[in-house]
């Protein structure tokens, strides 16, 4: 990265405890304070990323060697907090309650399963509430098993994770009733664009309903609906209800540097628009989120994947979120059924979308939905970044390649800011011999020595400061860019060239950070050396300590910083030779 002002820091390094961004920002930061001397403030801020890339390294290879976490145990059914009431909600819903707990160990297990293919995904329906316990999307990869693709609903294998619904109501089935269903495995065939599994549940007090599940081609999104047929003597006034219940383990893990990527609920309203729920506020009863709405949708995210229910637009609803059982968790949606009469029959719908999160499509399935790709405060930046890495995709067909005419695209943005620091640092490398001089001449008397050089930067019209603006300025898009590269799906699994498969993977044989520290190393000589020994050997051990972090960081990644270093040595080559060839020719015709 660039450096700032006289320090020169240009190592790629977390500062944050959440947020990965160039060490040259780090004193940045502080050179635009007035606090000590120039000298006294670069042995601070050496000391200070040297300390910091150590706990960092330290922490990389602790989370690298430590055992994998145990699977969740299976369990015999995912259920419902028994007895539990569903408040009496503000927006005209009546008050209810929920199904109760008590089906009996292994039933979930032991009861029929139908299986349904479609182009995009392989669905495992349970006759026990006609709940999708598994869900497999063909598209996508699994991390554990390449040859299989990844598993979003899971009964157990991995973790705990089901889509379930049901309807609220005196005799009326719900996620623990046993359904009637067309067992084996139903494909959908060439030439069809649907296709539809019809579970039948027990007649009770005159009462028929069917549960009907349809899968669509070339698409992540489930129909749910349930047919009510009223042969009894009153008329019914049911709601329905649709949730995800789930463990609060993440699927896929991902952690770097102290980042985390959200796991948990989520609800969209129009009003109060997206809101994350932490399973730990869940767990403390402590989960704040918009409970009624005419509008919106919940859902339950996980890195790259995402599952929520969309009920129709216009109709009232009442979103919930509550702990079921050790490190179970269920949240979904109310909704009510309109009014059935003796004799009649009646529907409720929802629609249930499960796949990846891509962020084009998204927005196209429900208002908001892309949101749940989140890059928290830097959206107004990550979003637009995104669109451009999109659009060199579009044209290269590689994400490799359009993160590198990303990078360039960045560089030359921000081309005039940096100059201006590179300027800066090409100047102070010329003055080297001057300030050594003045070293031997003052270092007994460092307030002597500091101003001296001071006068000096005056005279020769040079800022050691000069380098803290562009750098300030480029650090949001530099964090954002990082978010972009970690929660995109589209890099999963995403090859590149050669030996990099997985751009979102870190990189096999560690070639790139290897080239990313080397660069690192010729930025270091391009730069003016530091006239304490010490700076000078611990600068030299920086690429060393950089190279280490690196191995651990996405592949995706680790080429933005090596191109990057690439364009910035380039930069700064060329604008160092330049003014240095301007000093030798001053000289010459003095």
């Amino acid at each position: 990265m660039e450096p700032c002002g006289a320090a020169g820091w240009h190592s790629n390094v977390s500062v944050d405890a959440t947020l990965s961004i160039p060490a040259g920002m780090i004193p940045s930061l502080n050179l635009c304070r007035k606090t000590n001397s120039p000298m006294d403030q670069r042995r601070i801020f050496l000391f200070l990323i040297f300390s910091f890339s150590v706990v960092m390294l330290w922490d990389a290879w602790l989370r690298h060697n430590q055992p994998p976490a145990p699977p969740v145990a299976a369990q015999g059914s995912i259920a419902q907090p028994g007895g539990a009431s569903v408040p009496t909600p503000g927006a005209g819903l009546p008050a209810a309650t929920v199904t109760p707990d008590g089906v009996p160990t292994g039933a979930a297990a032991a009861a029929p399963r139908a299986v349904v293919r479609t182009d995009l995904m392989v669905a495992e329906v349970s006759a026990l509430g006609g709940d999708i316990v598994n869900l497999e999307l063909t598209a996508h990869e699994s991390n554990a098993d390449r040859s299989r693709g990844f598993q979003l609903f899971d009964d157990g294998k991995s973790h705990l994770y089901a889509a379930q619904s049901g309807i609220i109501g005196e005799g009326m089935p719900n996620h623990k009733t046993l359904f009637e269903l067309p067992a084996g495995e139903h494909v959908m065939k060439d030439g069809e664009d649907t296709l539809t599994l019809r579970l039948e549940a027990p007649e009770q007090n005159g009462v028929k309903v069917a549960k009907l599940l349809t899968f669509h081609r070339g698409s992540y999104l489930i129909d749910v609906a349930y047919e009510i047929t009223n042969n009894g003597e009153t008329t019914l006034q049911p709601h329905a209800y649709f949730q995800f219940t789930r463990d609060g383990q993440a699927a896929e893990a991902v952690q770097l540097f102290g980042v985390n990527t959200f796991t948990g609920p989520a609800v969209f309203t129009d009003t109060d628009k997206f809101q994350k729920i932490h399973f730990e506020d869940i767990e403390k009863g402590k989960a704040k989120f918009a409970q009624y709405a005419n509008d919106g949708w919940l859902a339950m995210v996980q890195h790259y994947f995402v599952g929520a229910w969309l009920p129709e637009a216009g109709v009232q609803r009442e979103f919930f979120a509550r702990k079921v059982g050790p490190d179970l968790y269920s949240s979904g949606v109310i909704v009510p059924v309109n009014a059935i009469a003796a004799g009649a029959t009646g529907q409720v719908a929802t629609r249930l979308y499960a796949g990846p999160q891509e962020q084009g499509k998204l927005e196209e399935v429900a208002p908001g939905l892309e949101l749940v790709v989140d890059y928290g405060w830097l959206t107004v930046i990550a979003a637009p970044l995104f669109w451009v890495l999109s659009w060199f995709y579009g044209l290269t067909g590689n994400w490799g390649w359009a993160i590198i005419l990303v990078t360039v695209a960045i560089k030359a943005v921000f081309f005039p800011l940096s100059a201006a620091s590179y300027k800066s640092m090409a100047k102070m490398r010329v003055l080297g011999p001057r300030m050594q001089r003045l070293k031997e001449l003052y270092g007994h008397d460092k307030a002597r020595m500091q101003q001296e050089m001071m006068e000096m930067y005056r005279k020769e019209k040079i800022n050691p400061l000069g380098g803290c603006l562009p750098i300030l300025v480029q650090i949001p898009v530099f964090i954002a860019l990082y978010w972009v590269l970690l929660g995109s799906v589209d890099m999963r699994h995403a090859p590149w060239i050669l030996w990099i498969e997985d751009l979102s993977a870190k990189d096999p044989y560690f070639i790139l950070p290897i080239i990313m520290g080397a660069s690192m190393l010729v930025q270091m000589k391009l730069n003016p050396t530091p006239p304490d020994p010490i700076q000078a050997k611990v600068m030299m051990a920086l690429p060393v300590v950089f190279t280490f972090m690196f191995l651990w960081f996405p592949s995706g990644l680790v080429l933005y910083w090596v191109v990057n270093n690439l364009l910035s040595i380039a930069q700064q080559w060329q604008i160092t030779r330049m003014i240095e060839g301007g000093k030798k020719g001053d000289a010459k015709s003095a």
